[in-house]
């Protein structure tokens, strides 16, 4: 008989056969797809890139670890901020911090010498004329923004936060690294060859992503006007082109009984813990249902005071998944159907909240963008798996999705531990503070530079970053995703 007092340990034979199904399924895909020769920037600017990079790897790793050990969750994330911002601060970047009325949001921006000509300055900027913080270029906009002044606009995106309890159990210390990292390394290689940066680079610090939905706050704030594309990458066991991310749907669920004496008159009350325990099992029953990337998980964060009272109420926090916009539509609508039964059933009031913003979307990789990313890593030695070989069962969701269905971009991923450890765990989070995060910190901050730099120098590259986009769906209003 098994001791009682301590909890199963989940057997670790899916994760055995997912690692095997793993390597099958490389051998069977070849490697992922790859810029080529000619395509992007000059290989003679990658390896000045590089270089920068080398230069920039201690202070990467530094801004890495101190933001792994001085944890934060979102929107408290002052030292993470405060941190990025001296370091901007070091290389003659004045940053903007508190950006479009969110305290720990950083904006930072320069364009190079040949992105525009209309490009107003900061001569003390690290000894380039162009570089500015957010406030300080009003001409300086992306090539949808300025008639006048046409140079590609690319966004560096970065998180932060950490998980309540765990840490960086998701690794974002590392991903501020790379994308730290990657603006500065684009910022040096700018000072020491003015004009081999031919656009305007932003960096965008957006907080929250693990509690909240921020990027789609910023978003519907401004963060993406004059903005061509955007790259970021995420922490993971696996060096990966793309995974399934979920789209996710935030929601809260508050029945209101009638509170009773639970022994002389319980016959008086409408029990409200009730209505709360036929949701959770109308959600359990309902899983049956479901398309299999769906997931609904929920808690009980209010279930009443006292046992001997009728709980009066009771409130649920719940998160539903799924795949594909439509399909994250339609699971939500069967969700709030449960809800209501179980009001119904309890003669229980029922308010449903939503967040006053839309929450995460699927991402949206863009094909030719990813092309430049396996390209990158592979000049740093990885070799970045393409969609499909690792299980699709192995799935999360990011804000970065309602970034990547308004304009290209790509969020991929980049290996900080081994593949049987996973995101959301202190395994993890150990992993993200240890060498090979570190290693990961560098390698990122060059591949996302890169990118950049392939996507400012050439113009047809956009073109077909562009048609990616339009292809796959073009714009979806996510503003207004749940209105219609």
């Amino acid at each position: 008989m098994r001791d009682l007092s301590k909890p199963t340990v989940p057997s670790d034979a899916i994760q055995r056969r997912f690692a095997e199904e793993t390597q099958a399924r490389k051998a069977a895909a070849g490697p992922a797809a790859s810029l080529a020769d000619g395509e992007g920037s000059p290989a003679e600017l990658r390896e000045a890139l590089a270089a920068a990079v080398e230069g920039l790897a201690g202070e990467i790793v530094t801004l890495s670890h101190a933001v792994h050990d001085n944890p934060e969750v979102g929107y408290e994330e002052r030292f993470a901020v405060s941190a990025v911002a001296d370091l901007l601060r070091a290389h003659g970047i004045e940053p903007e911090v508190g950006v479009y009325g969110m305290e720990t949001a950083l904006r930072a921006e320069f364009t190079g010498a040949a992105g525009n000509a209309n490009s107003t300055g900061n001569a003390d900027s690290a000894g380039n004329a162009n570089s500015t913080g957010a406030a300080g270029n009003a001409n300086s906009t992306g090539s949808a923004g300025n008639a006048d002044s046409p140079a590609p606009a690319i966004a560096i995106l970065a998180e932060y936060d950490a998980l309540p309890g765990i840490g960086h159990g998701c690794g974002h210390n590392v991903m501020a690294g790379n994308s730290v990292g990657a603006f500065l390394a684009l910022h040096e290689l700018e000072r020491r060859r003015p004009g081999s940066v031919p656009g305007r680079v932003v960096l965008q610090t957006t907080p929250a992503e693990e509690c909240s939905t921020a990027k789609e706050v910023l978003a519907v704030r401004g963060m993406l006007d004059g903005i061509d594309a955007a790259v970021q990458t995420h922490s993971y066991s696996y060096d990966l082109t793309h995974q399934t991310w979920l789209g996710v749907r935030r929601i809260r669920a508050i029945f209101t009984g009638v509170p009773a004496h639970a022994a002389s008159q319980p016959f008086m009350g409408r029990n409200a813990l009730d209505a709360a325990t036929l949701a959770l099992t109308g959600f359990g029953l309902l899983r049956q249902q479901i398309l299999p990337m769906d997931r609904l998980h929920a808690i009980v964060v209010d279930g009443g005071d006292v046992p001997n009272i009728v709980p009066e109420r009771t409130e649920i926090s719940l998160l539903a998944r799924s795949k594909y916009p439509e399909t994250l539509k339609d699971l939500v609508a069967r969700v709030e159907d449960v809800l209501r039964g179980a009001a119904l059933m309890t003669g229980t009031g029922l308010e449903i909240v939503t967040s006053e913003t839309t929450n995460e979307m699927p991402v949206r990789t863009n094909g030719p963008l990813t092309r430049a990313w396996v390209r990158s890593q592979r000049e740093r030695g990885r070799d970045p798996l393409p969609a499909g070989v690792v299980t699709e069962t192995i799935a999360a969701g990011t804000d970065f999705g309602n970034v990547s269905v308004r304009i290209p971009g790509i969020h991929p991923l980049i290996k900080v531990a081994d593949s049987d450890v996973a995101l959301h765990t202190r395994e993890m989070a150990a992993a993200a503070g240890s060498p090979s995060g570190d290693a990961a910190a560098t390698d990122g901050a060059y591949g996302l530079a890169s990118v950049a730099l392939d996507y400012l120098h050439d113009a047809e590259f956009r073109a077909a970053v562009r048609r990616d986009f339009e292809e796959a769906g073009g714009v979806i209003d996510v503003e207004h995703f749940w209105d219609e």
